[in-house]
């Protein structure tokens, strides 16, 4: 374990933790706007709220769970960055929209300013997500579920077992009465472009800027 930390590059640690507090900003952001928040943490909050837990304690169980799964099956999908995203990220997002709502008192009901936020979160939630991918410091529990699936069945693309998974979790969240809509479809679907993009104009270059000094 000492020999672990002491390899770790903390230059790559802290943009994973910022990218980090970006996604679960962008998660609470999209929460705002009420079209749905990508499946995983959606199902979760649904699920929180029908058995009267907070959304951050369920996710940080059902993390632990998931958790077990890396340790045994993917193994080198962990990190520093497995523990932080799979601890923190959802109170972080709690964090954020509790400031949004009750301390900004944020309470979006015009359709232009619930799509504007939707925007807003999804731009944020792709600079988070560029940061904590690209830093390669550990696979959040959930990511890393698809990865195991796609070596342990390689016959089948990776594309289609995340879907599968994310399949899961967004019916989960309907039947739990959560908010299944168009940020559902973008979150599951629509970020790859937007992460691509800040990978190439803007985490890829601060990686290689900090790598340097």
């Amino acid at each position: 374990m000492r020999e672990y930390f002491k390899n770790i590059n903390w230059k790559h640690f802290l943009v994973m933790c910022i990218g980090n507090i970006f996604a679960g900003m962008g998660v609470a952001i999209f929460k705002l706007a009420g079209f749905g928040t990508d499946p995983f943490n959606g199902m979760n909050m649904a699920v929180a709220e029908q058995l009267g837990m907070m959304y951050g304690n369920f996710q940080l169980l059902l993390n632990i769970v998931l958790l077990i799964v890396e340790i045994l099956f993917g193994r080198k999908f962990l990190g520093a960055g497995t523990a932080v995203n799979a601890i923190f990220l959802a109170y972080i997002c709690s964090f954020f929209y509790n400031i949004f709502t009750n301390f900004l008192g944020l309470e979006l009901t015009a359709l232009t300013a619930r799509l504007l936020a939707l925007c807003i979160g999804v731009l944020i939630c792709c600079l988070g997500l560029s940061m904590y991918q690209m830093s390669d410091e550990g696979i959040a529990p959930y990511d890393s579920l698809s990865l195991i699936m796609a070596e342990e069945w390689p016959k089948i693309p990776y594309f289609w077992h995340r879907i599968s998974n994310d399949v899961v979790c967004v019916l989960i969240c309907y039947l739990a009465g959560g908010v299944v809509g168009i940020g559902t479809l973008v979150t599951a679907f629509g970020l790859g472009p937007v992460i691509h993009f800040f990978n190439r104009v803007f985490t890829g270059k601060l990686l290689k800027r900090i790598d340097r000094e």
